[in-house]
């Protein structure tokens, strides 16, 4: 019987292909490396889950017990993932995590207050705020050689008269996980601000390496408790996106009551199927994950390795959880639009890091989530596009 990685190695491009996920089907025929999802199909138990859901069609509205159980289990994983123990009443369900921050910025901040957002960070953040009405501040992080660090002078300056933070953590696209230390002094300063909220996307925390930690922002202190509403996901860790299927913590009662009295029938629900999904990956698919994160935490050692030996003027900070890797290719001088020489030269559709606000200029986001073999053709194939145009100059 083979492996699971054995089975992850022997899927080839054309397999992926196949499938018909965004990824890969538009990617102009170059080989899928900008969705945040990944290339290894389902754990056998969520597997199991949705073909109930099919022998049963069971697609029509969820019943309370659905919910039930959607908000214990949400509530049982964090706790034991994470320390952070909430009582399944805190959980409500929504569709995505984008919609969760619409409803976020609508209901629970004043209207026309600004949105702050520490970039680089996912792409849509940055669009959101403005189809709402509402400005964006962009606080870049300042990038060293121990890695990528908060501004808290400027994020300071950028929440007075703010309305809300966009917490991203674990950091997308940057990999970074914040320790309990630098969260208390971002809690420290939105306390200053009186009146700011702070969404904290937390939907990558259980894509955590070995050795590494992820501290839920609400979790820090009872002001952090009081100022945050946390957005959580099996999506990224069991590639359930298509299913619709997310949850918000609400660690401030006052919150949940304006939840319960009016935001929760103006929002977007989970689907059933997305429901069954999350509830399989949350309570039984902890063997799959183990091995999951094995299998990726040798592929951002395999990008480590040959960054170093054969991409050396690319700047690269191994991830401490995620599987996307921010590259720094501001020495090569491709300019404007590294990704389109990645697309048109290598084959390879990354993300351009310019959309993840101006600190992402000059950098690419790269999903690692694929095949082994698969990985190594997308840098083999980079490497030999970079050492072109040596060879041109």
């Amino acid at each position: 019987m083979t492996s699971l990685s054995e089975r992850i190695d022997a899927t080839t491009v054309s397999d992926l292909q196949a499938r018909g996920s965004q990824k890969w089907a538009d990617s102009f025929g170059a080989m899928g490396a900008w969705i945040a999802e990944m290339d290894f199909g389902l754990a056998p138990e969520i597997a199991a889950a949705m073909d109930d859901v099919a022998a049963r069609a069971f697609y029509g509205y969820p019943p309370t017990s659905l919910w039930r159980e959607l908000r214990e289990v949400t509530a049982a994983f964090v706790g034991d993932t994470t320390g952070w123990r909430i009582d399944a009443r805190q959980v409500a369900g929504v569709s995505d995590v984008i919609h969760a921050l619409s409803l976020v910025i609508s209901h629970y901040t004043a209207a026309g207050s600004a949105i702050v957002l520490p970039t680089p960070a996912y792409m849509p953040f940055l669009d959101l705020p403005g189809a709402l009405g509402r400005e964006l501040r962009q606080v870049p992080l300042a990038r060293d050689d121990d890695g990528w660090h908060l501004d808290l002078d400027r994020l300071d300056r950028a929440l007075d008269g703010a309305g809300a933070l966009v917490w991203v953590n674990p950091h997308n696209p940057l990999g970074k996980t914040y320790t309990r230390e630098e969260t208390e002094a971002v809690v420290e300063i939105v306390a200053r601000h009186p009146g700011v909220r702070v969404f904290s996307d937390e939907i990558h925390a259980p894509v955590l390496y070995p050795g590494g930690r992820h501290v839920p922002y609400a979790s820090v202190n009872d002001e952090a408790a009081s100022q945050a509403i946390t957005a959580v996901s099996a999506s990224k860790m069991w590639n359930l996106a298509g299913l619709k299927c997310a949850q918000l913590i609400f660690s401030n009662p006052a919150d949940a009551a304006t939840w319960s009295r009016g935001v929760a029938r103006v929002s977007s629900h989970p689907s059933t199927p997305g429901m069954v999904a999350s509830i399989a990956a949350y309570r039984d698919g902890g063997a799959w994950r183990a091995e999951i994160l094995d299998y990726l935490d040798g592929n951002r050692r395999l990008l480590a390795e040959i960054t170093a030996a054969s991409l050396p003027e690319v700047g690269f900070r191994v991830p401490d959880a995620t599987y996307l890797a921010f590259l720094d290719l501001r020495a090569l001088s491709l300019e404007p639009d590294p990704r389109r020489f990645l697309l048109t030269a290598a084959g390879l559709n990354v993300t351009d890091g310019a959309l993840c606000g101006e600190a992402g200029r000059g950098f690419v986001r790269l999903n690692f989530a694929t095949p082994r073999p698969v990985l190594r053709q997308m840098l083999e194939r980079t490497a030999e596009a970079l050492d072109a145009t040596r060879t041109s100059a």
